[in-house]
Order: C-alpha cells, then structure tokens, then sequence
C-alpha cells in the first residue's frame, strides 16, 4: 500500500547527513509548527538538494514514513541564494534559523512565525552587510515576541511603571529572569544587571518596526549588536541555551 502524502510549503532551516547519501532536513511550515524529513539520495550529484538549500523556501511533497517522513518532490519558491553565497548575509541568517530550529516544534502551531520568518529572509537578502545585525536582531525579537517570550521594555516587570530614563549615556536595570526593565523602587528587590539605554531603545525600535521600515533606517552595525547582545542574554535565559552561531556573529570579526 503506498504511503498517505501530503504538500506543504516551508522553510529550510537545517539539512543533517544521514547515511551515505541522505539529508535530514528541518523546516518550518506555513502553520508554523516544524517538521522534519529525509530527502534520500538528496547528497548525489543528480538528485533535487539544489531545490532544498538552506533559508530557501519550497513547496514539497511529503510521504508518511515510520520514524521520519520522507520528500519525494520539491519545487523552489525562492532561493534566498545571497543568504549563502554573501559570508556576513550567512553569519546573519544562521542565527535567525537556529533560534526557530530551537522554538519550533512538531505539532505546535504558529503561523505568525512562518510568515515573519518568510518576510525576514527576502529583507536580509536585500540590504547591504552593515544593515545585517540589524535585521537579524529584529527577526529574533519578534520571533521570541510571537513564541510568547517578548521582554518588557516599556514598563517595569514589578509594578508597571513607564521606564524613566531618557539619557542616551543612561543605564537601565533588566531582570531577564523576570522578564524585562526595572524601576529605581523595585530594583532594590529583584536582582538585575544595568544595560546600557541604546541597546534598550533599539530592541523596542526593532520590536516595533516593520522590515521595510528597518531597512530604511540609518542602522549599521553598532545599533544592530547593541539589540544582539540583548538577545543573547534573553535567549540564554527564556530558551535555556546559547545560539552557537548567534556567538560566532560576535567574534567573526566580518562587521
């Protein structure tokens, strides 16, 4: 009897060797959960892989398998070719990818990250390399904002009042235990750690703006790490580990 099939479209997130000639690959699909497949024969010179590329999205055909189901078609939607050709578009995708890699999963649903994430990887193509950090903080913000992990940035996390530095040489105290910034009252009873006012006023800039309207802005490399180093902190403490390759953008020295 053959194997039930179904069709979807989705997203590359990672491809891991399996055998001699077979690829494991993880996606996110359009309902926003992750599934993953094995594309046999997909490392041999005549196979399709070149229709499975990393950041590329497909429209594939599945079969149900026992243990992992298994592509059997896959056309190309788009490429996202410069995210793997470009070394500072490929540092800033890799993260992007892993974080999803690491939030998704099979049978969550979340539709809203597919369609961001789609909308992220044609902006990172199309700007220069200094404007990479910058998108790159921007999807892992809203990512973790649509995964419900979004920090406070606006109000205290311990009673609610509106933040209150306006300095740009400002310090303000973040709890990312507690989920966000903390006032002067309350920051004598939660523990915190000072984070400088830029790097705040660019996470809610980012969080608040559409990819259009970042691509737009005069954002170089400095605003963008400004926002990273916040989220790596964020995301070692909501998702329990670090992103590898969200490290390496730190100390690749491309930027």
């Amino acid at each position: 009897m053959a194997s039930a099939t179904y069709d979807v479209r989705g997203i590359v997130l990672r491809k891991t060797k399996l055998g001699e000639s077979d690829l494991v690959l993880t996606l996110i699909v359009e309902d926003g959960s992750q599934i993953r497949a094995v594309a046999k024969g997909a490392r041999k010179p005549t196979s399709f892989a070149s229709r499975l590329e990393l950041y590329s999205a497909v429209d594939a055909l599945v079969a149900r398998g026992r243990s992992l189901d298994i592509v059997k078609e896959a056309r190309l939607v788009e490429s996202n070719e410069r995210l793997r050709r470009d070394l500072e578009h490929a540092a800033g995708a890799a993260p992007m990818a892993e974080l999803l890699d690491r939030i998704t999963q099979l049978g969550l649903e979340n539709p809203r990250l597919f369609d961001l994430s789609r909308t992220a990887f044609r902006s990172l193509c199309r700007v220069t390399a200094s404007q990479v950090p910058a998108i790159t903080a921007a999807h892992l913000l809203k990512t973790l904002a649509f995964a419900g992990l979004r920090p406070s940035l606006d109000v205290c996390v311990g009673c609610g009042r509106p933040l209150e530095a306006d300095s740009i040489d400002s310090l303000v105290p973040v709890s990312f235990r507690e989920g966000g910034i903390v006032c002067t009252a309350c920051n004598a009873s939660i523990e915190t750690v000072l984070e400088p006012m830029p790097a705040i006023a660019w996470c809610r800039t980012l969080l608040a703006s559409t990819f259009a309207e970042i691509e737009a802005m005069d954002a170089g490399p400095a605003a963008g790490f400004a926002a990273l180093g916040f989220c790596r902190q964020w995301i070692r403490d909501h998702v329990g580990s670090d992103l590898k390759s969200l490290n390496f953008l730190f100390t690749c020295g491309l930027f």
